[in-house]
């Protein structure tokens, strides 16, 4: 037999623990995930849920995951990109949205399950603290689905939005255990949570307010932060409408599709676009010639 040298020994994986990576990228709270993943054994294998809520600067993604012996496993998905279906176009990662998001992927969930009928949730939406419950049924006494929140590194400060996430699933009929002391309107002194507010937030009337704002003291900051609003002809006082039809257009049918006129992008056309941000590496010449035109133009100045 020959002899095969160990490149990467004992010593390399006790240093660099490999298997660790996602944990020094700072991807993931191993902490937090090895305590939600684990599963009594007197459960047999029944899948443990969890609601994955994770934010982009463009997107809001929603998963129902559940942990299996070869990796996860996701159940359900809905991103706030799809909420354009149903009437929202704009500000696609704000309070507002992530609560919309939350009460899509809920009744998806429930629809898939058959279950959307016995759970209805919360049908219009009022800021208060509710927690779904059992429901009679004709067989008796259905439990609902259950599904724990997976809040990954985010901040999970007083009136995130990833609360608000939540309490669009949890309005939608899922059962995700929380309390009340995150939402946007709690007070720490008296213990009580501001229905008005939370439900403020809900539909939007934090953004209207801001917009009003914006455009009596700076209209011109208005323009330039607001200018798909008033491109579509919405106003601050239109917002709540757009929210409240978004709401009602989820519940009758959560898996509506956008409608675009545009044909899908071909591979090749994608791998274009990305080149478009990819910055190419000077040579040797190039470099000495930018040094000698950056100092013409210094001299120039002085």
């Amino acid at each position: 037999m020959t002899f095969h040298k160990l490149v990467k020994n004992s010593a390399y994986y006790s240093r660099f623990q490999t298997k660790y990576k996602r944990r020094r990228e700072g991807k993931t709270d191993y902490y937090a995930r090895k305590r939600m993943i684990t599963q009594a054994k007197n459960k047999y294998n029944a899948p443990k849920y969890r609601l994955v809520v994770r934010f982009t600067n463009r997107d809001i993604i929603m998963q129902i995951v559940t942990s299996e012996v070869n990796g996860d496993k996701v159940f359900c998905a809905a991103y706030s990109h799809e909420l354009k279906a149903y009437g929202i176009e704009h500000g696609l990662t704000n309070w507002a949205a992530a609560y919309a998001t939350g009460l899509l992927i809920a009744r998806r969930v429930l629809k898939k399950l058959g279950l959307d009928e016995d759970f209805a949730g919360v049908e219009e939406a009022d800021g208060e603290y509710t927690l779904t419950e059992a429901a009679e049924t004709e067989d008796g006494e259905r439990r609902p689905f259950k599904a724990n929140l997976d809040v990954g590194l985010h901040r999970t400060s007083t009136g995130a939005r990833i609360f608000g996430a939540m309490k669009g699933a949890s309005d939608g009929g899922i059962l995700v255990p929380h309390s009340e002391n995150r939402f946007p309107g709690y007070d720490i002194e008296s213990k009580e949570l501001d229905a008005e507010t939370l439900k403020k937030y809900i539909f939007g009337g934090h953004v209207a307010e801001y917009m009003e704002m914006l455009a009596d003291d700076d209209e011109e900051r208005f323009k330039s932060q607001f200018q798909g609003y008033i491109d579509d002809e919405i106003e601050a006082d239109g917002l709540e409408d757009v929210y409240t039809e978004a709401h009602k257009a989820i519940r009758e049918d959560p898996f509506k599709k956008v409608d675009s006129d545009e044909p899908k992008k071909t591979k090749e056309e994608w791998k274009k676009e990305s080149l478009k941000y990819k910055v190419k590496k000077l040579t040797y010449a190039q470099r000495q010639e930018r040094i000698k035109a950056r100092i013409a133009e210094l001299r120039k100045q002085e």
